[in-house]
């Protein structure tokens, strides 16, 4: 007769505290396999860059230093989950799958419908828990707040790894994943923030006492936002830490009645991370098509010649440029030049949103596809619900790096240039430009800022304004409006 097993099936939970799934799965007294997989096909699709699945490598190799100190081990396999699986099934009897739920791509769908199928054909009980405050199922709004507030009160559900017993596996029933993980997902790169709980945990703590205190006052600012925000965007996205464990240090911090209003903002953008994730839960088809079906006679260009300027960071508009190379760096920019990134492709270059969607997504460290796609297509003015935002990316650089201190840190063709022309390159008087031996090359902006907005304010409110639009308005309303509550 075959050895009973259970697996905890690890996605974007990368962490060993506040985990109901393995809390569950140690109290079933079950032989346990813990399992990560690197999926092939999410490893190869376009929203996903090497940047991602290294800060993947490094929460497993976190979570393995605290495993091995109770004499336990993580599985970690380059191989689709559905394969080992399978695998699995054959080495042992499976009892039982432990996992959170997962608000993913069209392609992590698929692979839990294959799951769902397979354990009903082998009669395995799979254990999905709630992640974070998204619910399955939700047809309206009405109570998701309370409810929200509600299970980020809850306690945190901490296992007792000292409970733990993970079996070891034969590794012939591994045999073609052994040895498999491509050696780039190990190297470091120094410009991108380390994954872990370990870190994750250390970016919260010195926030909540010390960085806090900047919060409001830099959130907007392209360069001060790098430290005065928390920066634990990463960990969330990927599970090494829990909202609930972010919300309940927040409420702590508060007690010290100390920077209540940084606190409150930070708060407000708590919910606000489950509040579209819920969105993409509700109606993933943000994925696919325009969330508010009017906006399909919309026609926007394709030119593969503006995309390739804005996604290489070579518009010649120097905060959209510098914002472009800072992401390509780092993995990071703060909110507020993200949608700027996104209204200079979407209205001032007239580009169909789809496919800066998945650019984006592949350059974002903390990547998470229910707030990516939902913000994305706000951005993009094809909800019909939301304010029409055209952002000026000349004002942006203007109110947020008045004296070109971030740009020239990403433009260094541009660190030569007086303050004065920073913004708007071009202005600068040909003889001057010769004397500061700067290249005429840098001075052609791709477009006229003024002209190309206006064109997009024109088009966009001409059609909101349309019934077919309003019609689908409403309905997305009904569906995802939530009541009207102050963050506590």
């Amino acid at each position: 007769m075959k050895k009973q097993i259970s697996i905890v099936w690890f996605k974007r939970d990368l962490r060993l505290r506040d985990h109901a799934p393995l809390k569950q799965a140690i109290e079933s007294q079950t032989p346990l396999v813990l399992l990560y997989c690197f999926e092939p096909d999410l490893i190869k699709n376009p929203h996903y860059d090497i940047r991602h699945w290294r800060f993947v490598w490094e929460s497993l190799a976190d979570m393995q230093v605290l495993l091995s100190k109770f004499n336990q081990n993580l599985e970690i396999v380059h191989a689709p989950f559905t394969k080992v699986l399978s695998k699995l099934n054959e080495a042992y009897g499976i009892k039982a799958i432990y996992s959170h739920e997962e608000t993913g791509l069209q392609v992590t769908y698929n692979i839990d419908k294959w799951v769902n199928r397979f354990c009903q054909e082998h009669r395995i009980d799979w254990h999905e828990t709630p992640n974070n405050g998204v619910v399955r199922g939700l047809k309206n709004r009405q109570s998701w707040v309370d409810n929200w507030y509600k299970s980020m009160q809850e306690d945190i559900q901490t296992p007792d790894l000292s409970r733990l017993k993970t079996i070891k596996t034969d590794k012939s029933t591994f045999t073609s994943f052994a040895n498999s993980i491509p050696p780039v997902f190990q190297e470091r790169n120094e410009y991108f923030q380390p994954g872990g709980a370990t870190y994750a945990n250390k970016y919260l703590k010195s926030f909540l006492n010390e960085r806090v205190a900047r919060y409001n006052s830099s959130i907007s600012k392209p360069e001060a936002s790098r430290t005065g925000c928390s920066r634990i965007s990463p960990y969330l996205a990927w599970g090494n830490i829990s909202l609930k464990e972010v919300y309940q240090a927040r409420m702590a911090a508060k007690k010290a009645e100390q920077n209540l209003r940084n606190l409150a903002a930070f708060g407000s953008r708590l919910q606000w991370h489950d509040h579209f994730v819920q969105k993409f839960e509700s109606e993933d088809r943000y994925e696919f098509e325009n969330i508010n079906r009017g906006y399909n006679q919309l026609n926007r260009t394709h030119s593969p010649t503006l995309f390739e300027a804005w996604k290489n960071g070579r518009t010649g508009i120097p905060m959209v440029d510098a914002c472009m190379r800072c992401l390509h760096k780092t993995g990071y920019i703060n909110f507020r030049m993200r949608s700027m990134l996104v209204s200079f492709l979407t209205h001032h270059l007239w580009q169909h949103w789809k496919e800066g969607a998945v650019y984006l997504a592949s350059q974002f460290l903390d990547f998470v596809p229910g707030i990516h796609y939902t913000q994305f297509q706000m951005q993009a003015g094809t909800t019909g619900i939301n304010t029409i935002r055209i952002y000026n990316p000349i004002k942006q650089g203007q109110d947020h790096d008045p004296d070109g201190v971030f740009i020239k840190k990403w433009l260094p063709e541009l660190a030569n240039i007086p303050a004065q022309y920073i913004h708007e390159p071009w202005n600068i008087p040909p003889i001057e430009a010769q004397l500061l031996g700067i290249s005429p090359s840098v001075l052609k902006p791709l477009v006229d800022i003024k002209q190309a907005a206006e064109h997009a304010r024109k088009a966009l409110w001409k059609h909101k304004k349309s019934d077919l639009v309003k019609k689908e308005g409403q309905k997305i309303l009904a569906k995802h409006t939530l009541p009207n509550r102050k963050m506590q």
